[in-house]
């Protein structure tokens, strides 16, 4: 992550910020709540409320105060944060390729693919694991 991070192709955003603005491309209506964005990324709460600040300042995210739920905010990628996350995204993925290369054959990256998904859908979060 530190190589990845040192060598990311972009000067307009981070790491990080790419990050964020990743998974808000796949959420639906390129939205999500603050606190579940949280989930998502490696950084701590306070970290991520500023990061999104900063993206907000320079207008590639919205920030809405939640309907339901009025401490609350609701963070979205606009249409120009979405256009830097794509052409960031296609250098992103050139390093990664430069990185890992033939590493993994195409059998051993659809088994990664498949245990990265369980992980991901079977292992419990920070709230349910609290609730135990």
């Amino acid at each position: 992550m530190r190589s990845l991070a040192a060598d990311f192709p972009s000067k307009d955003i981070s790491l990080n910020e790419y990050d964020v603005m990743f998974n808000l491309s796949r959420q639906p209506a390129r939205r999500i709540r603050l606190r579940d964005l949280n989930q998502h990324v490696l950084l701590t709460q306070p970290s991520v409320s500023r990061l999104v600040d900063r993206l907000v300042s320079r207008g590639y995210l919205l920030k809405h105060t939640d309907p339901s739920d009025g401490r609350g905010a609701i963070i979205e990628l606009t249409d120009s944060g979405l256009a830097l996350f794509r052409r960031v995204a296609v250098d992103h993925m050139d390093s990664i390729t430069q990185r890992i290369g033939e590493t993994l054959s195409e059998g051993e990256l659809q088994h990664l693919t498949m245990l990265c998904d369980k992980l991901r859908i079977d292992c419990p979060d920070d709230d349910s694991a609290r609730q135990d």
